[in-house]
């Protein structure tokens, strides 16, 4: 039997350790070559509607463990002015909704064995790889988090952060005095932590030893310029990279991985996070890869970079000293990401009896394709 996997069933059964534990694993068998994956590509058409254009992103990966797994999204894609910040917005069918789905595979039998909602798995991953980064780079005796944002990705960021490190405090600002209000009061529940709910951007900064930009912001929306030694970066949104001044600041850069090239064509080995085709190419879209990212920051970061691979054989030591300035970022291994925590939830789902499942036979045929 095939699984329909549910954000509710997602919710319930995934963990932020499982999380940062396949992620971690999944990366460090992408640098042995025992997995594989390619960058994430958008196809970008016009609607009749000059503000919004639609958008299909896919992204795909697996691995000798037994996995592989493809993440796709149907969005139509626009942009919004509020308080002076840029966002980005998206929806399905109608506001409020929206089309993410994860299809899992065998690599032993190409079986289909499971599609799975990915709103919470998407937000877990992306904080896991923010765990991640904290994990390796920020201080051991990190404690204050300076975040920007109060949304699902600074929730689900909180597990990671917590879960990596003895947080003890959190500093927050979002441009919404409600929300910022609300996130503050959850986080001191949950937590048991100190909260200090900021009424400026500029406060988050002020004895952060974890930064943390977690918006829809489409443009960047840290401030180098205040970062006070020893702070570890992340970044969700903004462009996908942080502004200039903390990119000149930061010592060392932790870059997960990047997709391999093809077979055969290593000329096509590509640090881009997204690649983008569009009809109509002469007419301006929105959409997550139109930011003329080429790599984050592997390029303007010569000398600084390292690697988890790097990291796991001692060939690079990561962050050396409590003054350094640290930033982590995936790179371009979504599609690794997916078919590892797709993988954690369907095992699971399996053992504790959740998901709906269909018959395996309906995807099946008797033609060749």
């Amino acid at each position: 039997m095939t699984l329909i996997i549910n954000n509710d069933d997602v919710s319930d059964l995934l963990t932020m350790a499982d999380t940062i534990e396949v992620l971690e694993e999944s990366y460090l068998n992408l640098a042995r070559r025992e997995a594989v994956c390619r960058p994430r590509i958008d196809i970008r058409i016009p609607t009749s509607d000059p503000a919004k254009n639609y958008q299909f992103g896919s992204m795909e990966g697996g691995a000798t463990t037994g996995y592989f797994a493809v993440r796709m999204k149907s969005d139509i894609i626009f942009e919004t002015n509020y308080n002076g910040v840029v966002t980005q917005e998206k929806y399905c069918v109608e506001p409020g909704r929206y089309c993410g789905l994860i299809f899992l595979t065998s690599t032993e039998n190409a079986e289909p064995l499971a599609f799975i909602n990915d709103g919470i798995l998407q937000h877990m991953r992306v904080a896991g790889d923010g765990g991640i980064g904290v994990k390796y780079m920020a201080r051991e005796d990190a404690e204050v988090i300076g975040m920007l944002g109060s949304g699902g990705m600074a929730r689900s960021h909180m597990q990671a952060f917590t879960h990596v490190r003895n947080i003890k405090k959190l500093q927050v600002f979002s441009p919404t005095k409600e929300n910022r209000e609300a996130f503050g009061r959850e986080v001191a529940a949950r937590y048991n932590i100190e909260v200090q709910v900021c009424d400026n951007p500029e406060d988050v900064y002020k004895g952060a030893h974890i930064v943390a930009a977690l918006t829809d912001s489409a443009v960047p929306v840290l401030d180098g310029t205040l970062l006070e030694p020893g702070a570890h970066v992340v970044n969700i949104g903004g462009s996908g990279v942080p502004d200039a001044e903390t990119m000149k600041r930061a010592d060392v850069y932790l870059r997960f991985g990047d997709a391999p090239a093809p077979i055969g064509h290593p000329e096509m080995a590509l640090e881009d996070e997204y690649l983008g085709w569009e009809a109509r190419p002469d007419v301006a879209k929105h959409g997550d890869g139109r930011w003329g990212k080429t790599g984050h920051g592997a390029a303007t970061l010569p000398g600084r970079r390292v690697s988890l691979g790097d990291l796991a054989d001692g060939s690079a030591l990561g962050r050396e000293s409590g003054d350094q300035i640290t930033w982590s970022e995936r790179g371009n291994l979504q599609g690794a990401q997916f078919y590892a925590v797709a993988g954690r939830v369907y095992e699971i789902a399996k053992r504790e009896g959740r998901g709906y499942e269909i018959p395996t036979d309906l995807f099946l045929q008797d033609i060749r394709d």
